[in-house]
């Protein structure tokens, strides 16, 4: 059976990215904070309750020590733990909103990378993947994203150096780029945009995301997705800026 560990798993595009794994026969690493999602989850497939901080070292090399323990091997990484912080301009943003942003955003998918990156160096068979979670915005950003847009463009750096280090060693590393999926935070996003008396946020399902996820993760280590950009159609992408 192969296995992946998700972070952000207890909603959103992590979770529904667990539910489209364990239907497709996969052991999944459930990490995330709330314990009682987590575990609500794993009743329905083959997976592991991981609770951790993903911006916590310690508790985030113990939960991938005690994935490696349990399993056996780690054959992906779907690094895909993140949050928004006040959407403000930047001398509106407080320096505590900014370092919480980048530490879940930026050093949280440096730890949980590092660790999974480990894993895979030393197993045996040597390898693995390792999905990192973009964005829309690691290419051009929203108004009034400043934190949310530089981490994202810090993640894209990190997905390439990845990709470079890891073949030595048959580590393939790509980048998820998802545009407006229908998760709490873009329905958040959509209300107050709605409260400013703009349109609403055209979006898609949150499953058409997990399902390009399923298929970067199902690739031979021979093949290996660098990019993938998956959006809702209508969204103002192209062009906009």
């Amino acid at each position: 059976m192969k296995s992946i560990l998700i972070t952000g798993a207890s909603q959103g595009i992590g979770a529904e990215t667990a539910r489209q794994f364990m239907a497709a026969g996969w052991h999944v690493g459930l990490l995330a904070r709330q314990k009682d999602k987590l575990e609500a989850l794993a009743q329905e497939g083959s997976a592991t309750v991981l609770q951790a901080d993903v911006t916590d070292e310690e508790a985030v090399e113990n939960a991938f020590e005690t994935f490696q323990s349990e399993v056996g091997h780690l054959d992906a990484l779907f690094n895909n733990a993140g949050i928004f912080v006040p959407q403000v301009t930047i001398d509106e943003m407080s320096y505590d909103d900014w370092k919480r942003g980048v530490d879940v955003n930026l050093n949280g998918m440096f730890l949980a990378a590092r660790a999974a990156f480990r894993i895979m160096r030393q197993q045996s068979p040597q390898g693995g993947r390792i999905i990192n979670n973009g964005s829309i915005s690691a290419h051009v950003p929203r108004e009034k994203s400043v934190n949310y847009t530089a981490t994202k463009h810090a993640i894209t750096g990190l997905t390439k150096t990845l990709s470079l280090d890891g073949r030595d060693f048959d580590i393939a590393c790509g980048q998820i780029d998802i545009g407006n999926a229908r998760t709490d935070i873009v329905a958040a996003l959509d209300a107050r945009r709605v409260e400013d008396g703009l349109p609403p946020i055209d979006s898609m399902d949150v499953a058409d995301a997990a399902r390009a996820v399923l298929h970067m993760a199902e690739l031979p280590l021979s093949a290996n997705v660098q990019f993938m950009t998956v959006m809702a159609t209508k969204m103002p992408y192209i062009g906009r800026g």
